[in-house]
């Protein structure tokens, strides 16, 4: 009698500390955007939204200061944009061939070394890209002057997304039911056949998912691009963009924010960078876990 109620206390205890953990991780969140909203403010009493958003020019320093962050947000667009045309495929493939075609000793081996990339940190990456993959590029393509450009954060950012989208895309195919599976082979069709049009639609969700979690990792990393892209103020155009130096928002954050004065314009300005991002970052979030939950449902 004495150890059931034990038991049951510490059930209780355990229920009532992950109810709490669970809403203390959300005012965190919360104070997070407020932290975010109060410093920008008074940039937004300063500048019109259009005027932050469209503006085509960003130079703190020249005279009144110009904060147009399109250059910012296009730059942004741009590495990680690149970054998923070449993540996900390369993802998917990684996906399918260890949840259905690998030996299960081969799968054991593979899926944990795949998840081991997303603990080497990002300035190994990004020294990776600076000191060997950049030079050798620039070395030899003619089109690409120098070994800082915004086609090399895409390569970094993809192999930095890889782990995320490949786990998630596994768990989605892993999840759905194995009747589809045998039903599809039983009607003649090939173990490829049933793959590509029987699992991969059944696992739609969560494989969109996985590239929106994905896109969350691009677009929210810092040390790499900061390292790679070249850090150039200007505005990227059509495909020849991917071959010049670019700046991304939270390249301009890092490299900025220590040598900024505190209440100044441009102090508010960076904060305002950094609450687009953490809108940005929260709804496609936001999105992937309801396509998951979704997902989840229908699976169920």
């Amino acid at each position: 009698m004495m150890k059931r109620r034990a038991k049951r206390i510490s059930e209780w205890i355990i229920e009532r500390l992950i109810q709490v953990s669970g809403v203390l991780g959300i005012i965190l969140v919360l104070l997070i955007f407020f932290f975010l909203l109060r410093n920008s403010l008074p940039m937004f009493q300063e500048r019109s939204l259009s005027d932050l958003l469209l503006g085509e020019k960003w130079s703190p320093t020249h005279g009144d200061g110009h904060f147009g962050m399109l250059p910012l947000l296009l730059g942004s667009l741009y590495v990680t944009v690149g970054a998923l045309i070449i993540a996900i495929p390369l993802a998917l493939a990684v996906a399918i061939f260890v949840a259905e075609i690998a030996p299960r000793w081969m799968r054991e081996f593979l899926k944990p070394a795949i998840e081991l990339i997303a603990a080497i940190p990002s300035v190994v990456f990004g020294f990776l890209g600076l000191l060997v993959i950049g030079p050798w590029i620039a070395e030899h393509v003619e089109a690409i002057r120098v070994g800082q450009f915004a086609a090399l954060g895409s390569v970094m950012l993809a192999f930095m997304a890889l782990p995320t989208i490949v786990s998630i895309c596994e768990d989605a195919l892993h999840n759905v039911p194995r009747d589809i599976f045998n039903s599809s082979l039983a009607l003649g069709a090939t173990r490829w056949q049933t793959i590509t049009r029987a699992l991969l639609p059944a696992a739609r969700s969560g494989i969109i998912a996985g590239c929106l979690l994905g896109l969350g990792r691009a677009i929210g990393e810092t040390m790499t691009v900061l390292m790679v892209t070249g850090n150039a103020q200007v505005m990227p155009q059509g495909l020849e963009g991917f071959l010049k130096p670019i700046r991304t928002m939270t390249a301009t954050i890092a490299a900025e924010m220590g040598e900024t004065a505190v209440g100044s314009t441009h102090f508010h300005a960076l904060f305002t960078i950094g609450l687009f991002l953490f809108i940005i970052t929260f709804a496609v979030n936001t999105i992937a876990d309801v396509i998951v939950r979704r997902s989840e449902k229908d699976i169920a």
